[in-house]
């Protein structure tokens, strides 16, 4: 799978990145996201693959979508069968996040990023489009720390499998009314907050680094983004583990204000989902053999800078990790539209 779509799931993100950024900072995050599905789902649909989103966006705030159950690649096109056999294409499942933080792009702040994860067909969780609660944290706690667990508990695991005083960590949350309580208790036992707005695919990935600065990612986000972290955490093997939340009392959002506890556990049963409280480990949400996950930075950010344009062309920064060949890849490049004057590396 690699082999044969590394390189193109690469240009994916790469494109979607570049489309988005055009309209960082002008305040219109559904044009921003509008431009990267675009872009996206042009560069997916030249792919020799069939493939199924399994993970797409949009549907909380009625944004444009590769929605799922979409079918991508060149087996889409109308005349597709003239140059290919569609049967003998790899089937793949795809998550994906054309404009992960659409308000960081739109506002012109750090960490937006065009992200997929990919997997052999029935490799990712077909998330619903719910809230998780999330607990990510490096791979030297991976297994020792548990989301079942207080956050008090798990600092003082972690502090001690990174070898670290507790004033050394830094945990980032997003800044939520649900999370007061959360934030509390950690600043309580010692360690440092780090409040984020939007994107906690890139909070949750930067765990797994050394040098970020990031030793754990706690509190309740969008389901879907759980997966695409959990798909990315596998890879590199980094603890992820993720809960349903179905109690709009808890979520606090206006998307749920009409919304009802029991209504939502209605919803997850003809979903399928009979254990609304189940605790998905890593390899539940990305259980395939293979899982490749790639990300590109529109707006700078912790791991990757954003798009930087120059006359004639723009520079991007991408992200790539793969089980299969158990590699993590920085790829910087450029993408020349007209012939430059020169080559600017700045």
């Amino acid at each position: 799978m690699e082999s044969t779509l590394g390189l193109e799931i690469i240009e994916v993100v790469e494109q979607a990145a570049i489309a988005s950024a055009r309209l960082m900072g002008k305040g219109d995050k559904n044009e921003a996201d509008r431009v990267a599905v675009e872009a996206m789902r042009e560069r997916m649909n030249k792919i020799h693959m069939r493939g199924r989103i399994v993970i797409g966006e949009g549907e909380r705030d009625d944004a444009p979508m590769l929605y799922i159950g979409e079918e991508v690649g060149i087996c889409t096109l109308p005349d597709a069968k003239s140059f290919c056999n569609p049967d003998e294409l790899i089937e793949i499942d795809i998550a994906v996040d054309p404009c992960e933080g659409t308000n960081l792009c739109a506002y012109g702040q750090p960490g937006s990023m065009a992200v997929l994860a990919i997997s052999e067909k029935g490799g990712l969780f077909n998330a619903p489009d719910f809230y998780m609660k999330k607990l990510a944290a490096p791979a030297a706690a991976k297994g020792k720390v548990d989301i079942r667990k207080s956050a008090t508990e798990n600092l003082k695991i972690l502090a001690e499998c990174l070898d670290r005083a507790m004033d050394e960590l830094v945990v980032v949350v997003m800044k939520r009314d649900r999370h007061d309580d959360l934030i509390k208790e950690i600043r309580e036992v010692g360690a440092r907050v780090r409040l984020i707005t939007d994107g906690d695919v890139s909070a949750a990935i930067s765990c797994a680094f050394s040098g970020t600065n990031t030793h754990a990612l706690m509190g309740i986000g969008a389901a879907p983004e759980g997966v695409i972290s959990a798909a990315a955490m596998k890879c590199l093997g980094g603890h992820f583990q993720g809960q349903l939340v179905y109690d709009p009392a808890v979520v606090k959002t206006k998307e749920w204000a009409n919304m009802t506890k029991e209504g939502n556990l209605a919803r997850l049963s003809e979903m399928g989902i009979t254990d609304p409280d189940k605790v998905y480990e890593t390899e539940e949400l990305a259980s395939g053999k293979t899982v490749l996950f790639a990300a590109c930075g529109i707006t700078p950010g912790v791991l990757m800078e954003g798009v930087r344009f120059f006359g004639g062309g723009a520079r991007t920064q991408s992200l790539v990790i793969s089980t299969q060949s158990k590699t993590v890849r920085f790829v910087d490049t450029i993408h020349m539209v007209d012939q430059p004057k020169s080559l600017q590396l700045k």
